[in-house]
């Protein structure tokens, strides 16, 4: 008995831990993989807590997203060696909607944007993210950069500016207007905790930088809260146990929380004015908006990690089982406290340098996170704030590729540095959502721009082809080249209307036609009545199967005399010269 086929078949999933398994996993590969994930583990336990922090959130939500999300995409994802978890591109749309929304508006967005990209993946549309041009990906991240920069530099300086807000020329006063109470100690402990983190890559030593970097500054902040600051007294430096408290399961306490992630509703979590959410059809309206913006980015990101972790590995990923699984990922995230996550391209490049062969790798850089914060929790409480914001100012100047964006602006040509600029001013200015679209919009009309200059329309010469040699004048041949869409169709076809009242023929030549488009069968049909008015003969040469079939369906058939095809200018020659004969035998046909 024969099997039917599903009529829509299922789509993929953790086809990245399918593809390494497939090729043969044995202990040597789990040593590599448990060694990558020792070391991305500790890379991204400082990474989740800033980026958590820049986001507005208490860090421990950096750390849940490492660990839950990290774990759930690296199983169910379609690339061997991204690593998934809270990055620095989402800061500039998390930070507003946290503002507006509270902290249960972000999970409620981030579990919306993870439905998105289930569907997304589901429904086979990961390549489309391919046709995001270079110069709007470089722009908005550029862009984003720029504003998690500035949002360091009140942590870096100690200055008080308040929270700052979701404009970034507001932040930008604010932060002049604030420079008067910058803290001498604090500045002293970041730029030391910065000078280390930029250092200690130059020892080829394998403990990362940004944890040594974390280390010392911690150490820094410790002394100097015990001899400056004194019981009883403001401490001198700022630190996560400072800043943040906590409480679960009747326990309350400063610093990081030292339980694993736990259930929490996002529904019940406060907005905010710091009450707990209320869920009605107003609310899921206006998190559409943000939740599209977590999807897009997510999507984008995600796909681009993958890419480039292909071309470090010769691997390929599957784009649909990726999204699937990042989608999969935010889902189940915020139900433990996590935030939005996506591929992260710094930590994914990590993971392969250190020698990673699975996603098994990315499951152990999840666990470690999770050890973290169960045995240290205490010890990451003592991390300077400062110290933080320095590793995110390494973040961002990696992040902006200062040096690509220059060479484009010098090497690209006048239409791509266009949008390379307006891409990044919009981030800066107003928002990456903003920044994608308008970009994307310019690239695709100077795509239509520069197809259209590609079209056009040329005499061909009795020198120029041998089958035209010899026809009479009152036969004229051209050639258009190029595809006919409606940015060219109009230009290609226009030239065809007769300058010379002598000609009863005309011939084009269109073996150089990929395409035609509706515009283009409109014109062709206004061109056809105008010539068999005048009385003008058409015979189009060299058209494929595919758009002859659709001149028919919409309505342009031979009429004897009046219009036909051929499959070559020899045969199209034959049939001109039959015209010009039985218009002289009979002149008023």
């Amino acid at each position: 008995m024969s099997r039917q086929r599903s009529p829509l078949p299922l789509p993929s999933i953790a086809t990245g831990l399918r593809f390494a398994w497939r090729e043969g996993y044995g202990l040597a590969d789990l040593r590599r993989d448990a060694m990558a994930g020792l070391t991305i583990g500790t890379v991204a336990v400082p990474l989740s807590m800033a980026l958590a922090i820049a986001t507005g959130v208490p860090p421990q939500h950096g750390l849940y997203t490492a660990i839950v999300a990290g774990a759930i995409i690296a199983l169910t994802g379609g690339s061997r060696f991204n690593v998934s978890g809270p990055t620095a591109a989402f800061v500039v749309i998390l930070f507003p909607i946290v503002q507006a929304y509270g902290l249960g508006g972000l999970l409620l967005a981030t579990m919306m944007a993870g439905v998105f990209l289930v569907a997304l993946g589901a429904t086979g549309m990961g390549r489309l993210v391919q046709f995001v041009p270079y110069p709007v990906v470089l722009g908005f991240t550029a862009g984003i950069a720029v504003v998690i920069a500035v949002l360091q530099v009140p942590d870096f300086l100690g200055l008080e500016t308040g929270q700052l807000g979701e404009h970034f020329i507001e932040n930008v006063g604010a932060i002049v207007t604030s420079l008067p109470t910058l803290d001498p100690l604090e500045l002293g402990v970041g730029l030391f905790a910065l000078a280390v983190m930029l250092l200690w890559p130059r020892l080829n030593t394998p403990v990362p930088a940004p944890l040594v970097g974390l280390v010392v500054g911690a150490i820094a902040a410790y002394a100097a809260n015990r001899w400056l600051g004194g019981p009883g007294a403001d401490l001198a430096v700022d630190t996560i146990a400072s800043r943040f408290s906590w409480e679960a399961n009747g326990e309350t306490g400063s610093g990081i929380p030292p339980i694993p992630p736990t259930f929490m509703a996002p529904w019940r979590l406060p907005g905010p004015d710091g009450t707990p959410l209320e869920i009605d059809f107003a609310l899921i309206r206006e998190l559409l908006g943000p939740a599209l913006a977590i999807a897009t980015l997510g999507a984008i990101e995600s796909l681009l990690c993958a890419v480039v972790a292909d071309g470090l590995t010769r691997t390929r990923h599957d784009s649909n089982a990726e999204l699937i699984g990042q989608g999969l990922g935010n889902v189940a995230a915020p139900l433990f406290g996590g935030i939005t996550a996506t591929a992260a391209i710094a930590r994914t490049a990590t993971n392969i340098r250190s020698g990673a062969r699975s996603p098994v790798a990315a499951l152990v850089h999840a666990l470690v996170v999770l050890l973290a914060v169960v045995a240290f929790a205490g010890l990451l409480g003592l991390v300077p704030l400062t110290a933080l914001a320095a590793l995110l100012f390494i973040v961002a100047w990696n992040m902006s590729e200062a040096r690509h964006f220059v060479q484009t602006l010098r090497s690209a040509p006048p239409g791509d540095v266009a949008i390379l600029v307006i891409c990044f001013g919009l981030t800066v200015l107003f928002d990456m959502v903003a920044a994608v679209a308008v970009g994307i919009g310019l690239a695709a009309a100077l795509f239509i721009r520069r197809m259209a200059l590609l079209t056009g329309t040329e005499p061909v010469e009795g020198a120029d082809h041998p089958a035209v040699e010899g026809l009479p004048e009152e036969v004229a041949v051209y050639d258009i080249n190029g595809p006919m869409f409606f940015g060219a169709a109009e230009k290609a076809l226009t030239s065809l209307h007769l300058v010379d009242r002598n000609v009863r023929t005309v011939i084009v030549d269109m073996h150089d036609v990929p395409s035609m488009d509706g515009t283009a069968i409109v014109a062709l049909q206004s061109l056809v009545t105008d010539m068999r008015h005048d009385g003008v003969g058409l015979i189009l040469v060299g058209l494929p199967a595919r758009i002859i079939a659709k001149l028919r369906r919409a309505g342009i058939h031979k009429v004897a005399g009046s219009l036909t095809h051929c499959r070559d200018l020899e045969q199209a020659r034959q049939v001109a010269l039959r015209w010009q004969r039985e218009r002289t035998v009979n002149p008023s046909g």
